[in-house]
């Protein structure tokens, strides 16, 4: 139903080479066959949700990283589209607010870890603390690997607290950035999201995807691996990221609970 492991294992992060992979490369699939395995495994994906909330013993954290128009809100739409609600928490970070500065840079983040039985998901993460914090002035060159060791000792808890992140950087290159740039453009319904920081960002795609690959290197670890996943396509993209949260619930080996049921047959018969 999902992936094979082969394609996925191919998406780990090297961290020798975090992006030399081709972000249009496509395992021999097409964009039918992708949409249609994806439809088939989402159905799966539901039942191992409900299992999940139904034990509130474990929890997921899918982490989504990836420049402007790598496709984070569709992945959301697209792979979580039709899960319960009550059992999934989504949040999306934006540069720090005034209030959320005078914390510890990872606080905002720890607010909102997913509780037991949720599958929580960050849509960008606090490895912006070692990227989009540096370039916009809220820290210094100084003060990076100490974040960095804050983020590795993080994430141990996480892990030991029954937290199991799922890293992904959707890998986008230059030129399908400016082709959906320009398509925001064009479209009332996408332009609203524009603002002249993404043509910046775009301007200076080399510079800032080698800042992510030196993260994304140093930050790849057995506990917490990075997936680099090829974004150029959004059918492509978004059957892996499905994949890789199949294998994560597979991992946890979910069934229903086995408690007794707090009331009998004859419970229930006496109320007639």
């Amino acid at each position: 139903m999902r992936l094979p492991d082969a394609v996925l294992d191919d998406c780990l992060c090297d961290p020798a080479a975090p992006l030399a992979g081709d972000p249009a490369r496509r395992y021999g699939l097409d964009k039918l066959q992708a949409q249609t395995q994806l439809a088939n495994l989402k159905d799966w994906l539901r039942e191992q949700q409900t299992m999940l909330w139904a034990n509130r013993r474990d929890a997921l954290l899918l982490v989504l990283q990836g420049p402007d128009c790598s496709g984070k809100n569709g992945v959301i739409r697209r792979v979580l589209g039709g899960l319960d609600p009550l059992g999934l928490a989504p949040r999306s970070f934006q540069p720090p607010s005034e209030e959320e500065r005078r914390h510890d840079f990872l606080w905002r983040y720890r607010e909102h870890l997913p509780a037991a039985g949720m599958l929580g998901v960050f849509n960008r993460s606090y490895y912006e603390a070692l990227v989009s914090d540096l370039r916009d002035g809220l820290c210094s060159q100084a003060d990076i690997p100490q974040r960095q060791a804050a983020i590795e000792t993080f994430e141990r808890q996480l892990v030991a607290t029954g937290i199991h992140p799922l890293k992904c950087y959707l890998q986008l290159s230059a030129d399908e950035q400016r082709q959906r740039l320009h398509r925001r453009l064009e479209q009332p319904r996408k332009r609203w999201k524009l603002t002249l920081g993404d043509l910046q960002d775009h301007r200076h795609f080399a510079r800032q995807q080698a800042q992510w690959a030196e993260v994304l290197g140093s930050s790849h670890n057995a506990a917490a691996p990075w997936y680099v996943i090829p974004a150029d396509h959004r059918w492509l993209r978004d059957l892996i990221v499905a994949s890789l949260l199949a294998r994560a619930f597979e991992r946890l080996a979910l069934d229903w609970p086995t408690r007794p049921a707090p009331f009998s047959h004859a419970d229930l018969d006496s109320t007639a």
